[in-house]
């Protein structure tokens, strides 16, 4: 009855179905729609937002000799504002709302304010339990007796007319030669007016034959025998005559029923309040404190039935109490335990009356979380019925932390491998086994190559990305009982088990070279790495952990030294090496005391007046046995060795004495670019450097442009940033090279005192075909010019390329299109050609 549906809210009741259109279509696509979805009425929406609705009964409100149905936007008919009312209110604050603003229809909205369908009167009313109230109602006291009835053989716009000026919902036919009647409704009219040809005679429109009732029956009679046919309206005959006396619609039976709702709902409300009032302040102090819980509380019925839940349970499971109410605890069931354990369960539940443990749920998302559980059983003393109140917290990140201290003391974190303590352990256990069976061991040292500049140029989440493959990628080749583990930074080691020889260590070094093949995917950017091996044997090379493990590193580096991506079995002569690299350190110094170093010179072309702008300073080495040596191979030893800083000074020194002799020959360059590496900054003293060499040469310091890459920042860029603030107050610029390939680039622009921008030679060569590349090179030459740099594109080597620049207003263009480096004699000719032809 009307005391329990009170309890019913909008969610148990409302309608899912919510046809709409833009306010812009016209009324007769809108009725297509109506007709094609089978409903009564559609919200109309003004980008996105629902502004109205139209329902069936406004198209007895139209003047069809008016309006063309094709042109008439539904806006300008439509009914707004649409009210609205919350998912959770319940069936009596709505009837209210309904009541207050005199109109049958709300759109119901979710807990995000979002159209979610719709509800009516009529879907309260039936929802109320009235239908004994009918009974005591007759029929001639609610259907309307003032009926238009027209004839079989008038035209279908009469009819519409007749409804039109009546506001009614229906009109009778009637069939002279059939003695029948027939009916038209404001549904046929929707769907009528649609036609090209409706100007048809009423009885082809009309439903029939039509069901009939006396006064003197009941509406409950009427109610009963309309929802078993699925029909809207009777014909109520004269009990005596059987003439037909009106008509009798649903809305009428509806509308009784409404009244009747609303005035026991009153009194039943205010009965319900009294009692409410006594028991109100337990329940508030009650909800309170289980709404105040920290802990996530579920009570259930006996038979499992879920019928309340806190604020805690949704914020630990993601359920909100609509979506879980009714339904049972099984929802959170992660799938891990089986039957057997939620048997123990209930059966201690059922003998203490209490259950406690950890056991592991789903949360709604799917994640899987570990809880403690306590169950209670409850005996409510006024009423047979136990429930069961399950309290429970998360205890997953307890559990991850406790696992993970564990895995800590022997597992690496990144990689999930063992670490160097787990690893020596095995080591000492494997030698221990292959001293007692007389079989062999070997370990293998894996270095990345370079790995340093993944990191410096993409970032640490690269180089762990990194990381993480590499070790996936060796997993993969391992046997069962061999053994991966990570020292630490770039270097993993493997320890091999019953190695039958040096053979089979080859064969299984050939294989892990071959997984460095193929490309790693960090994400945006694909990555091509390489590693360096080094192998020992027991007992042939250590019997002990320390040897074997030395012996694997030296012969590691020697696959370094031999140009890495290589792999090396130890030797005893190896111990020698730390001897050649002395040699080499030496070998470098002679180079540069013997002039075997030469500066080539690299033109700037402007993209505009065409003309040479400035020169780079590019670094050759003529070896006297190996011949031309590539910066791509002496650059990184110079690091290596060292010997980088001492490196630059002299190209600094040796770049502004040619400077000044070009000036005594009246060759005018205007700006010369270095390049300077990034230990410079950090451990050299490239003030003073610059400062003795522009004193030195009688030069100025806007004569200089300074090239460094992003790695010269990432290691220390307090440091960088004061040195280049000391070099900005000599005049000197300076230049970011290889701009576009770093991760963080777009800060040091605003951070440090840079004057121009190169942008990376791999954005260049993809340009224009390739669209990714296109809109980079694009928004970075923008990004320049709004921040007033001066941008330079490397690599340009077609002259598709070329005009692409220029169109995007770049100021200068370098690479072999225009210019390949030209030794210092080469470069004179060149200028003086250029000279000649400007």
């Amino acid at each position: 009855m009307i005391g329990d549906s009170r309890q019913l809210k909008i969610k148990d009741v409302f309608s899912t179905s919510l046809l709409s259109c833009d306010e812009s279509t016209s009324l007769y696509d809108a009725l297509v729609k109506m007709r094609q979805h089978n409903v009564s009425s559609i919200f109309v929406t003004h980008q996105g937002c629902i502004v109205g609705i139209w329902t069936e009964s406004d198209c007895v409100k139209l003047d069809l000799k008016r309006i063309h149905l094709s042109q008439l936007p539904i806006r300008q008919v439509m009914t707004s504002p649409v009210h609205d009312i919350l998912l959770d209110m319940t069936l009596s604050e709505a009837t209210i709302k309904l009541h207050q603003l005199g109109i049958r229809h709300l759109l119901v909205k979710d807990y995000n304010n979002e159209p979610s369908g719709v509800v009516s009167l009529s879907d309260i009313v039936r929802n109320q339990g009235l239908d004994h109230y009918l009974h005591f109602r007759p029929i001639e006291d609610h259907f309307d007796s003032d009926v238009s009835v027209l004839d079989s053989c008038q035209c279908v716009s009469e009819a519409i007319e007749v409804m039109r000026h009546k506001r009614a919902t229906a009109v009778l036919v009637y069939h002279e030669q059939l003695k029948e009647y027939g009916i038209i409704t404001q549904r046929d009219i929707a769907y009528a007016i649609l036609e090209p040809h409706w100007q048809q005679p009423c009885w082809e429109l009309a439903s029939f034959p039509m069901l009939s009732m006396t006064p003197d029956e009941s509406l409950f009679d009427a109610y009963r025998k309309m929802t078993a046919k699925s029909i809207r309206h009777l014909v109520v005959r004269d009990k005596s005559t059987t003439q037909v006396v009106g008509l009798l619609a649903l809305k009428n039976v509806l509308t009784e029923i409404e009244t009747a709702y609303c005035s026991e709902l009153e009194n039943v409300l205010a009965q319900r309040d009294i009692a409410l009032r006594k028991s109100e302040k337990n329940l508030y102090l009650a909800n309170r404190i289980i709404d105040a819980s920290l802990d996530g509380i579920m009570i259930t019925r006996s038979s499992g039935e879920i019928i309340q839940i806190n604020p805690a349970f949704s914020a630990l499971t993601g359920y909100q109490d609509y979506e879980v109410i009714g339904k049972k605890p099984s929802i959170l069931s992660s799938g891990m335990h089986d039957e057997g354990y939620y048997n123990t369960m209930w059966a201690a539940l059922k003998e203490k009356g209490v259950w406690q443990g950890e056991i592991c749920n789903k949360k709604k998302t799917g994640d899987i979380y570990v809880e403690w559980l306590t169950i209670i059983e409850i005996n409510d003393p006024y009423s047979d019925e136990i429930l069961y109140a399950a309290i429970f917290s998360d205890i997953t990140e307890r559990k991850n932390a406790e696992e993970k201290i564990a895995r800590l003391a022997y597992f690496d974190e990144l990689t999930g491998l063992p670490n160097r303590r787990l690893f020596y352990d095995r080591l000492s256990m494997a030698l221990a086994s292959a001293h007692r069976d007389q079989h062999k061991i070997s370990v293998m040292f894996i270095d990345l190559d370079r790995f340093k500049e993944v990191n410096d140029t993409l970032g640490h989440s690269a180089g762990d990305k990194l990381l993480m493959q590499v070790s996936e990628r060796i997993k993969s080749i391992l046997k069962e009982g061999d053994t991966l583990a990570r020292l630490g930074g770039d270097e993993f080691v493997v320890l091999l088990t019953e190695v039958a020889d040096m053979d089979s260590v080859v064969s299984f070094a050939d294989k892990l070279l071959l997984q460095f093949n193929k490309s790693f995917n960090l994400g945006n950017i694909s990555v091509a790495a390489t590693a360096s091996l080094g192998a020992s044997m027991y007992p042939d090379d250590g019997s002990d952990s320390e040897s074997l493990l030395k012996h694997a590193d030296v012969a590691m580096y020697r696959s370094k030294e031999l140009g890495r991506n290589s792999f090396q079995m130890y030797k005893a002569s190896m111990n020698a090496r730390s001897l050649e690299r002395l040699s080499m350190q030496s070998r470098f110094q002679s180079a540069l005391e013997n002039g075997e170093f030469e500066l080539y010179f690299q033109p700037l072309k402007c993209l505009v007046s065409g003309r040479v702008t400035s020169l780079e300073c590019l670094l050759r080495w003529h070896d006297p046995n190996l011949g031309m040596i590539s910066p791509a191979q002496f650059i990184p030893l110079a690091e290596e060795l060292g010997l980088i800083v001492k490196l630059d000074e002299w190209v600094i020194d040796r770049a502004c004495a040619q400077l000044a002799h070009w000036r005594k020959m009246n060759i005018d360059v205007r700006h010369l670019a270095i390049n300077v590496s990034a230990q410079h900054l950090t451990q050299g003293d490239l003030v003073t450097t610059l400062h003795n060499a522009l004193s030195k040469y009688e030069l100025e310091g806007n004569q200089i442009e300074l090239e460094l890459t992003e790695g010269c920042f990432i290691s220390n860029f307090q440091c960088a940033k004061d040195v280049l603030s000391s070099v900005k107050k000599m005049g000197v610029s300076i230049a970011l090279d290889d701009f576009g390939t770093g991760y963080s680039a777009l800060s040091y622009l605003t951070k440090l005192p840079i004057d121009i921008l190169k942008i990376d030679p791999s954005f260049i060569a993809k340009i224009p075909d390739e669209y990714g590349n296109s809109e980079i090179v694009s928004a970075i030459v923008a990004m320049a010019k709004a921040l007033k740099l001066h941008v330079v594109a490397e690599g340009v080597e077609k002259q598709e390329q070329m005009r692409f620049l220029q169109k995007l207003g770049c100021h200068a263009m370098q690479g072999y299109l225009y210019c390949k480096p030209l030794s210092q004699a080469a470069w004179c000719e060149f200028y003086q050609a250029e000279k000649l032809i400007s």
